[in-house]
């Protein structure tokens, strides 16, 4: 009976591991740098740093102020040829990132990219997944 019910936990780990996996989006980011207020969702009031700016792709017409994402650096997009860092950063929307400056699909703190990718590489691909 015991061997029965280990297995059918290990079952079910690995399906709710492969689930959140299946969430994850491809996409890219950039970074910009402070000051980051004023910003579009919350005005003057500062957010800290673990802040991102949405393209179209997540704006969802202002619903994305106050979003967390998930964001992990996949690999470079130009001559850094490996910028990703490792791990994750969890970030919240905070402003939006209008085209066509917005070169990404989601525009992180400078202080957010430095986490997960060597800056120089300036954009990155990622997967992010809402938290």
């Amino acid at each position: 009976m015991g061997m029965k019910m280990d297995a059918l936990f290990m079952g079910l780990v690995l399906i709710l591991g492969l689930s959140s996996l299946a969430s994850a989006v491809p996409g890219t980011a950039t970074f910009y740098t402070p000051p980051y207020i004023p910003s579009s969702c919350y005005g003057f009031v500062n957010q800290g740093v673990m802040i991102a700016a949405a393209s179209n792709e997540i704006w969802d017409n202002r619903a994305a102020c106050g979003r967390m994402y998930r964001v992990t650096c996949v690999s470079g997009t130009n001559a850094v040829p490996q910028p990703c860092r490792g791990g994750s950063v969890t970030v919240m929307v905070v402003d939006y990132c209008p085209p066509p400056g917005c070169r990404g699909t989601i525009d992180l703190s400078q202080e957010a990219f430095a986490i997960i990718a060597n800056p120089d590489a300036g954009k990155i691909n990622i997967d992010y997944v809402r938290v």
